[in-house]
């Protein structure tokens, strides 16, 4: 697949700016990124970039920075592969252990996670993904019905099944991720997870007891209807993708509103992971 480098630069731009564009990039298809000094690389599929959709994605965000970029045309070479080279395994909570298939096994540990790295999100090394997995590792998840919206690499999926959900659905609107859920399941020896391309209205009309749901801030404000309406009585809601202070405020109160009752948050390195619980 060819590949376009989009080179950021910027010498005034604060580290949770560059955590928020790149969050926003994500939603327009760059799927790696790489840290230089004064900005950051940003690659995706060459047919997948729409230079108007990042014009005006700066205008909305460059707000108290400047910012400029260089489009660049990468030549032909398998950069899955040179993603993989760069993951390394995590520990979540000295409990879940998240490795790829070339790295050494750990049974020792109570939970352990095989992802196949495709550039899809979530190989638990963002700072969101982390929080998640923790929330996960911290509440009952045994004989649950479970949704992952944006399920990335399904990593929240597996360990929602290592912990005892009887059903979990996998949703993503990347056909990657969809792809990339079927063979990690496999990996892991999980079978009880569906994996389903679209987005909220996948997920209209049926039922859960948890809901997880890693995105970001906009996409959750969008479908916070739709959790409340398919989560059952007393069910849980996690969420991330978002910063603590004005973002967890913003979507309190939208959750607060539907009928939703905040019951806790988690926060690594400004950004928040938070609990809800279906309340009425």
């Amino acid at each position: 697949m060819k590949y376009t480098a989009v080179t950021f630069t910027s010498s005034n731009i604060e580290e949770w700016q560059k955590d928020l564009l790149i969050a926003e990039l994500a939603n327009l298809g760059f799927d790696t990124f790489e840290d230089q000094d004064q900005g950051f690389v940003a690659y995706i599929p060459a047919s997948n970039l729409d230079i108007q959709a990042l014009e005006t994605l700066l205008l909305s965000e460059a707000e108290g920075f400047e910012i400029s970029y260089e489009v660049n045309e990468l030549e032909n070479k398998n950069w899955n592969q040179v993603w993989e080279s760069n993951f390394s395994p995590i520990l979540v909570d000295d409990k879940c252990y998240v490795r790829a298939t070339f790295h050494e096994d750990k049974p020792e540990y109570p939970y352990q996670i095989i992802i196949d790295p495709k550039m899809s999100f979530g190989t638990g090394h963002h700072q969101t993904t982390s929080m998640m997995l923790s929330y996960i590792l911290e509440n009952e998840f045994q004989g649950k019905e479970v949704l992952d919206m944006g399920c990335g690499t399904g990593i929240l999926a597996i360990l929602a099944s290592k912990r005892g959900a009887s059903q979990i659905l996998a949703v993503d609107f990347d056909p990657i991720c969809v792809e990339s859920v079927i063979e990690n399941k496999e990996l892991n020896h999980v079978s009880n997870i569906e994996a389903k391309l679209g987005s909220k209205e996948a997920i209209e009309g049926k039922k859960f007891n948890t809901i997880l749901a890693n995105i970001n801030r906009n996409i959750l404000m969008d479908q916070f209807d739709v959790y409340y309406t398919d989560l059952s009585e007393s069910g849980e809601l996690y969420i991330s993708g978002f910063y603590d202070g004005e973002d967890l405020e913003i979507l309190s109160k939208k959750a607060e509103s539907l009928g939703f009752q905040f019951i806790e948050k988690k926060v690594l390195d400004t950004w928040c992971a938070a609990k809800f619980i279906k309340a009425n």
